[in-house]
């Protein structure tokens, strides 16, 4: 893999970094401005980046083997390099003045899994430009100006806990973060437990996914129940005055919001399990965003005698599953269901443990 120095000649000038995130509870609940409780992983995106002579920016991906240059004023042609633009635009747009850089991105983060690769390379980014210029930026706002970069210029109309998750956790436990208000505590998972995180090895992409069009039933549903966002109603009965499909989708964001503040309030390990579990069947049957992989290493978890609840993480349509197990019992949970789920035509891998839980 090349170096920094190895693409342009020179060494960085500044770095940043930041995790990957998996979401224990709150699926879906952010743009809804809802309640999250996502928690870091260890892998992590790493930008590296200098002042250039030339008068565009240069982003070289490591783990593509790839260039890309642009401008503000002309985005880059290749996807992976929109989410450094955007940022660098939406500084742009809160006046900060900014020079032709020369940068290097290199991940860990699985990309299509769900565990916000695209979130820790704008944290990343930010962070490394942040440090160049010395910017009085703090995190929350770091992952405010992410969020902006990713809706207005990749087109996802994400919330904001991806970015959010990826600025602020560093280490162990759950965010608890109500991303109406951004009010958040960190908190601990229950007492001897920990997660395991499977990608399912089938990739998506939110771009090109139906996420924009579940956004949009929600808003369809909210304007007809008269709220201002789903996140206020709390009797999921009255969602049954919805046509449907918006009364299912309207029913998981309710009912997912309940299981989010109620993990959030302490819970044993086998009840916060059950949470995720019946997360996972209302991602499934009333979000419709699962897929039959996913059900099926969930049903594998769910089947551990180790497991105590498990779903899929992120916006569905492939990407990772997550499950809470018993403490010291990852890597076994790991390397069983892993060694069933196999095939083919579907070769996971495990992302375990995360960091610090």
């Amino acid at each position: 893999m090349m170096t920094f120095a190895d693409v342009y000649g020179a060494e960085p000038e500044a770095l940043g970094e930041a995790p990957g995130r998996v979401n224990l509870l709150g699926e879906h609940t952010d743009y809804n401005e809802g309640y999250v409780l996502p928690a870091a992983i260890p892998q992590r995106t790493r930008v590296e980046l200098r002042r250039s002579a030339g008068g565009t920016c240069d982003l070289y991906s490591a783990n593509l083997d790839r260039r890309a240059r642009f401008t503000l004023d002309h985005p880059p042609a290749d996807p992976f390099a929109r989410y450094a633009y955007g940022c660098m635009h939406a500084l742009a747009d809160d006046g900060i003045d900014l020079p032709p850089l020369e940068m290097r991105v290199a991940s860990t983060v699985p990309i299509g899994a769900g565990l916000s690769s695209s979130a820790a390379l704008e944290i990343a980014t930010l962070r490394a430009v942040r440090k160049l210029l010395d910017l009085d930026i703090d995190d929350v706002r770091v992952a405010r100006i992410a969020h902006r970069a990713e809706n207005e210029y990749v087109g996802v109309r994400c919330g904001i806990l991806d970015q959010m998750a990826c600025s602020l956790l560093e280490g162990g436990g759950m965010l608890f973060l109500d991303t109406r208000t951004l009010a958040r505590e960190l908190i601990a998972l229950p007492p001897a437990s920990e997660i395991v995180v499977i990608d399912s090895g089938l990739p998506r992409s939110l771009a090109a996914s139906k996420y924009n069009e579940r956004r949009d039933e929600c808003e369809r549903a909210a304007r007809m129940l008269g709220v201002p966002a789903l996140r206020d109603v709390t009797d999921v009965v009255v969602a049954d005055a919805l046509p449907e499909p918006l009364r299912r989708r309207a029913r998981h964001v309710i009912t997912e919001n309940a299981r989010a503040l109620r993990g959030s309030r302490g819970s044993t390990a086998a009840g916060f399990g059950a949470l995720m579990s019946a997360s996972h069947r209302s991602l499934r049957d009333d979000y419709e965003v699962s897929t039959p992989a996913l059900d099926g290493l969930v049903d594998l978890l769910l089947n551990h005698d180790a497991v105590y609840g498990a779903k899929l993480t992120g916006a569905g349509f492939g990407g990772a599953c997550v499950a809470l197990c018993a403490a010291s019992e990852a890597r076994r949970v790991a390397r069983e269901v892993l060694a069933r789920y196999d095939t083919p035509a579907t070769r996971g891998r495990a992302l375990v443990p995360p960091a610090g839980v």
